[in-house]
């Protein structure tokens, strides 16, 4: 069943600001809420992620009815991506190692904010050229 396109877009919004946070802050324990954030979306689709169901209860019941529906996969492919850039970053940040944990966090506050503030979504395209691959190898 396909989602409200906005939905993501939301979520993307709170995921940067979040992440914005953690850069100027460094705040490990709120890298790790956006971490597990990224865990609980990627396990059970974006509309199950904190984000979502912020959304889902808060935002979309102000809103006009949704124009436009996506897929929920390459949503779920993202939030598994940003759990990779998220982990890194925490256990960079964990360790004391201060550059990892910039580079890793920035990376997905970079690819947070194109989707939030274009409708660009980095993990959902690479999924499409994932399933583009593998579809042409089998």
């Amino acid at each position: 069943m396909d989602i409200d396109a906005r939905g993501p877009r939301f979520g993307a919004a709170v995921t940067a600001a979040v992440l914005a946070v953690v850069l100027v802050t460094g705040s490990v324990w709120l890298l790790a809420w956006q971490t597990l954030a990224f865990l609980l979306g990627a396990a059970g689709g974006v509309s199950r992620s904190p984000y979502g169901l912020l959304f889902r209860g808060a935002v979309r019941p102000r809103l006009g009815p949704p124009t436009e529906y996506e897929a929920p996969e390459p949503p779920r492919f993202a939030q598994a991506v940003g759990l990779l850039f998220a982990g890194l970053g925490l256990v960079g940040y964990a360790l004391g190692l201060g550059w990892p944990g910039v580079a890793a966090t920035g990376a997905a506050l970079a690819a947070a904010f194109l989707n939030a503030a274009f409708g660009y979504c980095l993990g959902c395209e690479l999924y499409l050229l994932v399933r583009r691959v593998t579809v042409r190898a089998e």
